[in-house]
């Protein structure tokens, strides 16, 4: 069957989530397709910063800290995380960015298993967790190593040197998703401990900490919880494993007491423990405005809708560029797949910098991916057609091979 405009436009019209498209601010002429690395700005946050900085920050001063909540916010707004990402109460804390919350779980999970030796990954799990396993390992230089596998691979992997399976429940290159129970359940038969980063999970996708009875998670906020750039992360424990779990970073704000003062660590009850600094107040209360919109939308119906937009976008790639070499990148796993889809093609980068150019705001992965993000709260269905079709004049009359396209810029 074709696809037209008017069959979009109509999806459109029925739309139960359409209403939230009008909660963020959007520019004119701009399809934003790259959600999935950073989140729309939510029209209720300008508000929220503002009225922090002038009556809590500048009228208040410091009374903040416990007239405005200020010191409680970090639990708080991670108590709100874990119920996206089915994690039981008091599991879950904002602290930090995602790589640090990687160091933390893995050390603490390291130390839980401190009989074994290996952490289990595989090969293309986005970087940032390997570099922090590998400066974590070369850190504690008791003969640890990191094992790569393939994604199909990890399962049986596992064996009884596995301390801890490190794994990206969605790939940031396809949008693969791993089953999450099926994978803990396989790593607690041969006696390992899990840590999920959840970056491309939380907000797009149903997950259940709980239920999967996982270990360790982590994830960002300036995703698909449109917390603003560099939003501070979340860490969640489960609570079986809080008492034993000492944190390999012992700063103040996880200390029993940190206005206490007191000459030597002592770590606090709970997830408490998992925080390190002071945590960062406006940046959080960013996140809040976003968490909470989420809250507000059932996942599941979130979900639905990216995956009918990931149908509909795979479509009209077929029936609009069929004959220009794109590859598509993104498959299912066996927990099915995230909120984006992948392509690949030889001139992916200028691509990509022709379609900004043109409003069609995506992102390029080295070597030769093109991503396009469904984030189902703001993106509509006709905008899908719109997308492609500024493609295709952009593949048709080689828009792409123009010099300026094929300059770098730091950021992909």
């Amino acid at each position: 069957m074709t696809l037209s405009r008017a069959d979009l436009e109509e999806l459109d019209r029925k739309d139960a989530l359409r209403q939230f498209h009008a909660r963020f601010v959007l520019p004119d002429g701009v399809i934003y397709l790259d959600g999935n690395s950073l989140g729309a700005l939510p029209t209720a946050t300008p508000t929220r910063i503002a009225s922090l900085i002038e009556k809590e920050w500048g009228r208040d001063l410091i009374r903040s800290w416990n007239t405005h909540g200020w010191i409680d916010m970090q639990a708080r707004v991670g108590g709100k995380i874990g119920r996206l990402i089915g994690a039981g109460e008091g599991e879950t804390i904002v602290s930090d960015s995602t790589s640090i919350n990687v160091f933390k779980a893995l050390s603490a999970a390291l130390a839980l298993n401190a009989n074994r030796r290996s952490i289990l990954s595989e090969r293309n799990n986005f970087p940032t967790d390997l570099y922090m396993a590998e400066g974590l390992l070369g850190l504690l230089e008791r003969g640890h190593c990191l094992r790569l596998v393939e994604p199909d691979e990890i399962a049986g992997a596992i064996d009884g040197d596995t301390a801890v399976v490190l794994l990206t429940q969605v790939s940031y290159r396809t949008g693969r998703a791993y089953d999450m129970g099926a994978i803990t359940t396989a790593a607690h038969a041969k006696g390992a401990l899990t840590v999920w980063d959840l970056c491309h999970s939380a907000g797009a996708i149903p997950v259940d900490f709980s239920g999967a009875n996982a270990d360790f998670a982590v994830g960002c906020g300036y995703k698909f919880l449109n917390g603003g750039p560099g939003a501070p992360a979340f860490i969640t424990v489960a609570h079986r494993h809080q008492a034993r779990a000492r944190p390999a970073l012992s700063g103040w704000f996880g200390h029993a007491n940190p206005f206490g003062f007191e000459e030597s660590y002592a770590a606090a009850d709970g997830i408490a423990r998992f925080a390190v600094g002071t945590p960062p107040v406006l940046s959080l209360a960013a996140l809040e405005v976003g968490v909470d919109l989420m809250l507000e939308a059932s996942i599941n119906a979130l979900h639905a809708k990216s995956l009918k937009q990931f149908e509909i976008f795979r479509a009209l790639m077929a029936q609009e560029l069929g004959v220009h070499g794109f590859s598509l990148s993104s498959v299912d796993g066996p927990g099915g797949r995230g909120s984006q889809i992948s392509y690949a093609h030889p001139n992916g980068w200028p691509i990509v910098q022709a379609l900004i150019a043109k409003g069609v705001i995506g992102d390029f992965r080295a070597p030769d991916i093109m991503r396009f993000g469904f984030t189902p709260l703001y993106l509509g269905f006709a905008e899908l057609w719109d997308a492609v079709t500024i493609l295709r004049e952009i593949m048709d009359t080689r828009l792409w091979d123009g010099p300026e396209y094929h300059r770098r810029n730091k950021v992909t």
